[in-house]
């Protein structure tokens, strides 16, 4: 019996993972499509911006979200039951799609593909590594010698891009469009020497990339993960406790690039690792949705707010663990006077 094919798509913070899904969504040619979506928190945003694409290969109710954790840590509890779930349907999806949250380690998930319950039944089509590759180009991922020199060294940033990339049968080294020519070439080349021999490395704006050239690979990724060793390997625990999440709610703005002037001084000010939500607008029926990963913010609609539905906005904030929350949230909320 042929297995169901899955993809896991993976990538730090604010790579672009969600647009590369939707390029997706939108080539799937009449295969069914079934995402999981998977955030680092308790407010789920990623999943309500796939399903305002209206895709008919995605429909609502094949989009699942499980928010407040990272997969790779609760494969147990969340991703198994929701698999079986899938394949138990009356009419199973053709292909799956698994977007993990920003600081999920790949492999582990990978890994649960081998257990009998899924095994006979699913196959790991591909691991889908999506690259910012202007934060990639500023050293966020990367320690300096003098860093690595120290005896209390640890950077989790850069643990996690790694493990993220030695799992990758694909690097999407995306957001191309804010790089110059030597600087590019300059990344592409640290990300070449950086991955196993025979990834390929694909450069991207916005997440656009073929669908066939990214789903249909055929890798079987669950039988060998031998050959794509990370950090992790040994026992080394995955500690989601370096980073922390929460939710600030906002009311409607009056003043949208007031908010946006706040956002980026709040940002600045405490390192904010990635920023994220909803929020309305006053005189605008449409939601507009406001996205940053470090410095870089941007602003759009994408769907209109529903009758009964709270006009009312959150933003959800990620970042190391030590957020100054209180100061965080006093700034944004203060921008939306």
């Amino acid at each position: 019996m042929r297995r169901l094919p899955a993809t896991v798509i993976t990538g730090f913070l604010g790579a672009g993972k969600t647009s590369l899904v939707r390029h997706l969504i939108e080539q799937a040619a009449g295969r069914r499509l079934a995402l999981i979506v998977n955030e680092f928190g308790d407010v789920g945003v990623d999943g309500g911006l796939l399903a305002a694409c209206g895709a008919p290969s995605c429909r609502p109710g094949d989009i699942i979200e499980l928010a407040n954790g990272c997969l790779c840590c609760t494969v147990a509890d969340e991703f198994l039951p929701t698999m079986q779930a899938l394949l138990e349907r009356p009419e199973p999806p053709d292909h799956i799609l698994i977007e993990t949250s920003g600081l999920a380690l790949p492999k582990p998930l990978v890994t649960a593909f081998r257990w009998p319950e899924i095994r006979s039944r699913v196959t790991v089509d591909g691991v889908i590594a999506v690259v910012d590759g202007a934060a990639f180009a500023t050293g966020r991922f990367t320690s300096t010698p003098e860093q690595m020199a120290r005896p209390d060294h640890d950077n989790p940033l850069e643990e996690v891009f790694t493990d993220q990339l030695a799992t990758a049968d694909i690097v999407l080294l995306n957001k191309v469009d804010l790089l110059d020519p030597a600087t590019l070439a300059e990344v592409r080349g640290r990300l070449a020497a950086a991955v196993r021999p025979g990834v390929h490395l694909l450069e991207t704006t916005h997440g656009a990339v073929d669908a066939r050239v990214v789903l249909g690979l055929n890798a079987a990724v669950e039988e060998d993960l031998a050959a794509r060793p990370t950090h992790h390997d040994a026992g080394e625990p995955h500690q989601h406790d370096d980073f922390e999440s929460f939710a600030v709610t906002l009311p409607e703005l009056t003043d949208p690039e007031a908010l946006e002037a706040r956002l980026r001084a709040t940002i600045a000010a405490h390192d904010i690792l990635r920023l994220k939500g909803f929020v309305a607008i006053a005189g605008r029926p449409a939601r507009a949705v406001i996205q940053a990963a470090g410095p870089r913010l941007e602003r759009y609609f994408d769907r209109m707010w529903g009758e009964n539905e709270p006009r009312a906005g959150q933003l959800v904030v990620i970042g190391c663990r030590g957020l100054d929350r209180a100061a965080i949230t006093r700034q944004i909320q203060g921008a939306a006077a």
